[in-house]
């Protein structure tokens, strides 16, 4: 579509009511207006925020914010609805971003910015391009808003969508929002349900009583990894271990396929081997061990441990049960009781990280029973504690103390025998200290059991022993996992139903049919825990009592709810095909669109999230849903944008200063915050301008509200632009790297955008105006010009390509200086400069278009190739020697002569003293190396 005409811009402020208008159509905030030159006189504020506008932005952005969204520039059709299948596809996608009340924070836009300049150059490539944006907006913070204030959920959620949705449009990212989501809307959650029935029909969803982190303020089941130091992460509440009945989902059985599909990934390689640590597949074997009393009487309980090390048998001393562990009751001695049931009290509260802590202090107590050792016939004692995990393995284990450092420091502690089973290759070892490597075993036979490993290897000791308890009965060969099944259930009312009922009379559960989803929350008033652990839905009477269809009997619902995890699993199948109420995506729609080409996200969510999500997909790869194995071929996690540098000085008790590098100690110090203007750069510190004697403490931190560090961007939009503020983010540095935040950083992109302004347009009006049209004209290129401009388009594909937005910025700053040196601005180079900067600052990019004379937007515009011809440099710069010494270059072109590279050398005003009269005994040149005069000695000297 055309076009149209718009008047001149100019810099005076608008009429309130003409701004307000703009704002609300572009659904920007309301902002002051500002002065025109001629009005900038009236002081010096005016001057300053004069200076800061290179140019009209605010009157640019959101009139092109209106167009795209008016015209709807950047709809993917769908296949069967104009889509051209024989193009090729680039789906990229930002990972699911959670809309808080807070809003953005400028360290969001960095990873969306990368995502557009990507999907708006291959657009301009020629590719059909996915590019969509959701929201995943269950979870516990709006329901704890809800306990709060009394606002329900839904209302809070939806509020922060709208105000995410305008700060992202406000951006200019060129999202297809015909395909927008929320993991909120029954017609999204439906299928999150459909998803969940077909893991139940395959065994791979299923009830147990598990250990879990129960957090009694926020009346709910917390992950390991919203546990942080035995309190929840939101909130920082008590988080207590108990046992509680819970939907599980059997990710364990995809363990292998998770670990050997990484190798395919264009993935980070940090990101894989947190994925492999995580899955930690571990080969050995489980042993057994029958518990007796101290005289050796059978108890009649059998303990299974699981070792990587089965060799160390020998040096077996004592065993170890997790404090949850299901037989620990009948285990416990009488004596011991009121001893244990202390001490498991107190593991209750510990969450798993701060219990398998290696630095850690080990604890433990005494269970009052033995087992005997297989292998040697010996009565070990049976101790309890926390370093040993339930969810691990058996939840018992065989401690070697003398090869492992736990059991080592734990049997130091409680006076246990510690037996050297493995002796290194050379002999030699810290007696003090556990050997953990392999070896060659020593002190390992035992005539009574028959079994004999001395003087073998490790690796073949460990394969005796397997086949030795396997052929006694005492245990078997097996493959080990971390990685435990999913924990799929939360206490909580803000999340999606499971579609299952209970019958009153057998408490059988029944799954729902099909037809019966999406199985819709009930609206409650009351969203506070209820103290108890049943989850709020319990208070929905109404809904929760039910009559299954099949048989008329009374049922009731399942009233706990899934995690936030699960409607991020899919959501990338559901952006292809957003509006199919009949199936989950649609086998054509999914068969051209997947993989996902790009995916970009924080690495916070290299492990769970991405875990998670690819065990769904192969779940659904499986039953024939999707077509791929992996949903993310390629990952890039951007870094972190940090806070401004904050500068810390130190005064001691009298309320002197301190400098940081003192021998006192800072931390009885008082802490005060030095504003920049106040403090100066020596060397490689920053020390006070008034006392350059006081160093201070720099730092950038983390973006919080709790440190008062966080940049608005919508603050950054109205003194800069949001072109300004995506190409500071993509000019900080690398995007994968972490960055530090400064203003001054962003004003000088802005001045750059200005220029590139001024280049195009010219300078303004004495009345601020800018006129109509271009500074271009219809003239020819020189071949230099055509040079530095293929110079440019070479470089900032390639940078493009390979995520190096910085150092692409930096090829248009270079093109842009070289450009202000030329008498004329040729149109078809101005042209090909525009769209190579249209990824980056989008809105600028469309006004210079514009006025350059096209109708239509640039957004599907042939992105500029660069011309081979053009690439090749004509000129060299050719070192000259006399009589072997260099004394200086010359500029010639590589098809130069042997005599006319002497005779520029003769005319160069540094070389020609010194042959200026000289006899000249021969010349040696290389062609494109080097030219040396060599001079007859005898008739001149240098």
């Amino acid at each position: 579509m055309a076009l149209t005409t718009h008047p001149p811009l100019r810099l005076h402020a608008r009429p309130p009511a003409l701004a307000a208008a703009h704002r609300r159509r572009a659904l920007l905030p309301p902002r002051r207006a500002r002065p025109c030159r001629c009005c900038a006189g009236a002081g010096a504020d005016a001057g300053k925020a004069q200076a800061r506008r290179a140019y009209p932005y605010d009157e640019i952005e959101p009139r092109w914010q209106a167009h795209w969204e008016e015209r709807r520039t950047f709809r993917t059709p769908d296949i069967g609805d104009g889509l051209d299948t024989s193009r090729p596809k680039c789906y990229i996608l930002d990972m699911f971003p959670y809309p808080s009340g807070a809003g953005l924070h400028v360290g969001h836009p960095l990873g969306y910015t990368a995502t557009d300049i990507l999907s708006r150059f291959k657009r301009m490539k020629g590719f059909n391009v996915l590019h969509p944006m959701g929201w995943d907006a269950f979870g516990l913070p709006a329901e704890q808003y809800a306990i709060q204030t009394g606002t329900h959920p839904k209302t809070t959620t939806a509020r922060n969508i709208d105000h995410f949705r305008t700060q992202l449009k406000s951006l200019g990212f060129s999202y297809d929002w015909d395909r927008e989501i929320s993991t909120t809307e029954p017609a999204y959650y439906k299928w999150t349900q459909w998803i969940f029935l077909q893991l139940l029909k395959r065994g791979l969803a299923y009830q147990a009583e598990v250990p879990v982190n129960w957090c009694p303020a926020l009346g709910t089941v917390l992950a390991n990894e919203e546990v942080i130091d035995g309190v929840s992460e939101r909130g920082g509440y008590p988080v207590i271990r108990k046992p509680m009945r819970q939907w599980m989902l059997r990710i364990t059985s995809y363990a292998d396929r998770l670990l050997e599909d990484l190798d395919d990934l264009d993935w980070p390689e940090s990101i894989k081997e947190m994925q492999r640590n995580w899955i930690g597949r571990s080969e050995g074997a489980e042993l057994e061990f029958c518990a007796v009393d101290q005289e050796g009487h059978d108890l009649g309980a059998k303990l299974t441990v699981y070792t990587t090390r089965p060799d160390t048998i020998f040096g077996a001393t004592y065993l170890v049960v997790a404090p949850e562990h299901v037989l620990l009751p009948s285990l416990t001695s009488e004596e011991q009781r009121v001893h244990v049931e202390e001490y498991t009290e107190v593991a209750a509260r510990k969450s798993e990280l701060e219990r398998t802590e290696l630095q850690k202090e080990k604890t433990g107590v005494f269970s009052g029973s033995y087992a005997k050792n297989p292998a040697t016939g010996e009565i070990i004692p049976i101790w309890v504690a926390d370093y040993v995990l339930a969810s691990y393995g058996t939840g018992a284990i065989m401690a070697v103390p003398a090869h492992d450092s736990r059991d080592h420091e734990f049997a130091l502690k409680y006076e246990l025998p510690i037996i050297k089973v493995v002796s290194p290759p050379n002999g030699n070892c810290d007696p003090e200290e556990a050997y953990a490597d392999d070896g060659i075993m020593i002190n390992s036979s035992s005539s009574s059991s028959g079994l004999n490993i001395n003087g073998m290897l490790s690796q073949d000791a460990a394969l005796e022993v397997t086949a030795w308890v396997e052929s006694n009965g005492f245990g078997k060969k097996k493959v080990n996992y971390k990685l435990r099944d999913w924990l799929f259930a939360r206490q909580r009312y803000w999340g999606e139903p499971f579609p299952v009922i209970y019958l009153d009379d057998t408490n059988e559960m029944v799954p729902l049919t099909e037809n019966q989803l999406p199985l819709t929350l009930p609206e409650l008033d009351d969203f506070t825990p209820t103290g108890t652990g049943e989850p709020p839905l319990t208070k929905a009477a109404d809904w929760v009592r039910t009559t299954d269809l099949l048989t008329g009997k009374p049922a009731r619902r399942e009233t706990s709810t899934m995690p936030q995890w699960a409607g991020s699993c899919w959501y990338y199948l559901r952006f292809m095909d957003p509006k199919n109420s009949s199936t989950l995506v649609d086998k054509a729609k999914e068969s051209y669109w997947g993989p996902v080409d790009i995916y970009v996200g924080g690495a916070e969510h290299s492990v769970l999230h991405l875990l998670y999500a690819r065990f769904w997909h192969k779940v659904l790869y499986d039953i024939g849903v999707v077509s791929t194995k992996e949903p993310f071929k390629c990952l890039i996690n951007q870094g972190l944008i940090l806070g401004e540098v904050e500068y810390t000085a130190y005064r001691d008790n009298e309320g002197k200063w301190v400098s940081a590098d003192s021998d006192s100690n800072l931390s009885d110090c008082i802490q005060e915050k030095v504003p920049a203007d106040k403090i100066t750069k020596v060397g490689d510190h920053y020390v006070l301008k008034d006392d350059p004697n006081i160093r201070l403490n720099a730092r950038a931190y983390k973006m919080s509200k709790s440190r008062g560090n966080v940049i608005n961007p919508d603050d950054v939009v109205s003194e800069y632009g949001a072109d300004s503020l995506r190409l500071y983010e993509m000019f900080m540095g690398p995007l994968r790297d972490s960055k530090t935040w400064s203003t001054g950083g962003i004003e000088g992109v802005h001045r750059f955008l200005g220029r590139t302004w001024r280049l195009v347009v010219g300078a303004p009006l004495p009345d601020g105006s800018y006129k109509d049209g271009t500074t271009a004209t219809d003239v020819e290129p020189t071949f230099e010009q055509l040079r530095v401009l293929h110079k440019c388009i070479a470089r900032v594909s390639e940078e493009i390509q390979e995520t190096r937005f910085n150092t692409a910025i930096s090829a248009m700053m270079e093109f842009v200086n070289a450009a202000y040196k030329w008498d004329t601005q040729p149109k078809s180079v101005i042209d090909s400069f525009v769209l190579l900067l249209a990824p980056f600052a989008p809105h600028l990019a469309e006004e210079l278009w514009f006025r350059l004379g096209h109708s239509q937007s640039l957004a599907h515009e042939q992105f500029p190739e660069a011309k081979n011809e053009y690439l090749k440099e004509s000129e060299i710069v050719l070192p000259v020697q006399i009589n072997g010494k260099t004394r200086g270059t010359i500029l010639v072109d590589k098809e130069c002569s042997e005599d006319d590279v002497f005779q520029i050398a003769a005319s160069d005003e540094r070389l020609s003293k010194y042959l200026d009269g000289k006899a000249i005994r021969k010349r040696i040149y290389v062609p494109g190396r080097i030219l040396n005069v060599i001079l007859d000695q005898q008739k001149a000297r240098v």
